[in-house]
């Protein structure tokens, strides 16, 4: 087997208790002296996060958007309550406007609380809620006619806030609902008051809106467009930064990540006080199997180890390649006993496992497992973590090698 590089082990003259039984055959615990120089060389670079993205996620950013929506809505009562305070519109109106706003928008975050709205094609419920509020302020316009000068203003509030995700067809129909109610507005005005100069009054802001209107869809083409190579442009970025952190040929974490993860992860348990357990994982014979199987068969021996690896660690454990047939895996908030347990039940299934039989051998891994010292850096975690890997080789490989670190170091 090709060493990776020479390694001197690490301090430690007390011992953790660490409970073997018959589980455990292919475990040995080492105890090392610390003699000085490191030959590994660690490039650490920032760990990018990588966010899961189904439709059951989204609901809180669905539900912030809806927040935005009653922050507008509460904006739009102040300014009646303002119209009330001088005189322009009744009590009964202000009250009638905050019922119906309030009503709608519990209605809504109901249905976003029980999950209704996943329920139906338009998850965001945009349409719905640009509607309902469109409709709130036709009424009060027709309740109280002086409100009809803040009905526009807000009217593009809202247009604009829907625009980056509606079509224009959708803009275009918006405004003809919008112009159609307006104008029953109007009419209805007309029937009520029967004044010439209120009827012509609001005939010229009807027009107005009508000339309007229109362009909002014309701009929602342009904007959808801009925000259509944006999204394309983020995907392509989140594609590439996935493929940054994934090994082309297994489909686990690369070296540069798993790098930076250690790195983020000692942080951490250095910041939290908790414990931090590092695997160094090593195919046995591998160069033997490459001459059995070719270097395609070897590259499946690969392939399926990591798949067996990536099935038997934990949520919140990180697994890749470190280079050639050697991994890492990092175990954070995870005790010296259970990243042991960890580690054998990888050990067992490929011994198990049912490999090719064109390999005249067993497939079996080595494993050298160590717990990080409060302090130490990571070369000197790696370096002890690999060393314990080749005293597990130097020992007859198909095992578990522990480093424990003294007891006063250990933490609990």
């Amino acid at each position: 087997m090709r060493q990776t590089g020479d390694h001197n082990a690490v301090p430690g003259t007390g011992s953790l208790p660490l409970q073997e039984d018959a589980r455990h055959p292919n475990v040995h615990r080492q105890r090392h002296a610390h003699t000085g120089a490191h030959s590994v060389k660690i490039h650490v670079v920032r760990a990018r996060h990588h966010f899961a993205s189904d439709r059951d996620e989204r609901q809180p950013a669905r539900i912030r958007r809806l927040m935005l929506a009653g922050v507008l809505a509460l904006l739009y009562m102040l300014t009646l309550g303002v119209f009330y305070l001088r005189h322009l519109i009744a009590l009964q109106t202000l009250q009638v406007a905050i019922v119906l706003a309030c009503t709608s928008f519990l209605l809504f975050r109901l249905c976003f609380a029980l999950g209704w709205n996943l329920k139906v094609k338009e998850k965001n419920l945009r349409m719905p809620i640009t509607l309902c509020s469109i409709g709130i302020m036709l009424f009060v316009a027709y309740l109280e006619p002086v409100t009809q000068m803040v009905f526009v203003p807000f009217l593009f509030l809202i247009m604009a806030f829907v625009m980056p995700r509606f079509l224009p067809r959708t803009i275009l129909l918006l405004a003809v609902i919008t112009l159609v109610g307006y104008a029953s507005v109007v009419a209805a005005h007309y029937v009520r008051h029967g004044s010439n100069a209120i009827f012509a009054l609001e005939s010229m802001q009807l027009l107005v809106l009508a000339v309007t209107l229109p362009g909002f869809a014309l701009l929602a083409d342009r904007v959808q467009r801009l925000h259509n190579a944006l999204f394309k442009a983020n995907r392509k970025i989140r594609n590439i930064e996935e493929d940054a952190q994934r090994d082309a040929l297994l489909g686990c974490f690369n070296r540069r990540y798993i790098v930076a993860a250690l790195e983020q992860q000692k942080r951490l348990a250095d910041d939290a006080g908790t414990p931090l357990c590092l695997a160094v994982i090593d195919l046995d014979h591998f160069k033997r199997i490459n001459d059995e199987a070719g270097h395609l068969g070897g590259d499946e021996v690969l392939r399926t180890f990591a798949r067996i690896a990536q099935d038997n660690v934990r949520a919140g454990d990180i697994f890749g390649r470190y280079g050639g047939e050697e991994f890492l895996l990092v175990l954070p908030d995870t005790s010296l006993l259970a990243a042991l347990n960890v580690a054998e039940r990888i050990r067992e299934q490929v011994e198990r496992f049912a490999w090719d039989k064109k390999l005249r051998n067993r497939v079996t891994v080595s494993i050298g497992l160590t717990q990080q010292i409060p302090g130490e850096s990571v070369l000197d975690l790696f370096s002890r973590t690999d060393t314990a890997m080749y005293m597990a080789k130097q020992g007859g490989r198909n095992q578990v090698v522990v480093e424990e670190p003294p007891a006063d170091a250990a933490i609990a």
